[in-house]
């Protein structure tokens, strides 16, 4: 079961992907969610505030979930916070599980694979 307070940051270049995505937290009973649409934007906000999972499509410009993963990771006071990665497809989502994602989800997306999702990388970390 997810705690209702958990902080969430989304990240997508594509302002239609994060408000489904927030409008997705919502409904699975978490209300504390905030958006970054790119990866230097989210690493900003990540060195700011403080955050308990990550939600990033993988095709973004100028980085890419992908890199923003990387960075994540090499940064001790952020690499233990859990990510997921948001693909096109299957394949991509088991490469962002091989590469440090805790979770890849394949669009479209549900409510409840979030929920799962979320589940099992907070569950992880």
């Amino acid at each position: 079961m997810l705690k209702p307070t958990l902080r969430i940051l989304v990240v997508d270049d594509y302002l239609n992907m994060r408000r489904l995505v927030r409008n997705m937290l919502r409904q699975i009973g978490l209300r504390e969610s905030e958006e970054a649409a790119d990866g230097p934007a989210a690493l900003d906000l990540l060195r700011r505030q403080s955050y308990d999972a990550i939600i990033s499509d993988w095709n973004m410009e100028p980085m890419s979930g992908l890199q923003l993963l990387q960075a994540v990771r090499k940064e001790p006071h952020l690499a233990q916070i859990p990510f997921i990665m948001v693909t096109g497809t299957p394949d991509a989502a088991t490469r962002a599980r091989e590469i440090g994602a805790d979770g890849g989800l394949v669009k479209p997306l549900s409510a409840g694979a979030l929920k799962e999702a979320l589940e099992r990388a907070v569950a992880r970390r």
